[in-house]
């Protein structure tokens, strides 16, 4: 699975209801093209994994380019 940055790809962050973080990747019909297989404790770690996957943050704090939050 690979979701390399792509200006119309959409990346969603959000925590699921146990309260860990995940994320996922969306192409611009909906599709889903990848996503967290776990949920992670900090946020941190969960956009380190979306990294490994293509995620480039925008600036250096991490904010990076979200899309809009979806409900696991």
């Amino acid at each position: 699975m690979n979701c390399e940055m792509r200006p119309e790809y959409v990346w969603s962050f959000n925590q699921d209801l146990r309260g860990e973080w995940r994320w996922n990747c969306k192409a611009p019909n909906g599709r889903i093209l990848g996503a967290s297989s776990e949920g992670y404790h900090n946020k941190s770690d969960c956009l380190c994994n979306a990294q490994i996957f293509g995620y480039v943050p925008e600036s250096g704090n991490g904010s990076g380019i979200l899309g809009g939050l979806l409900q696991l």
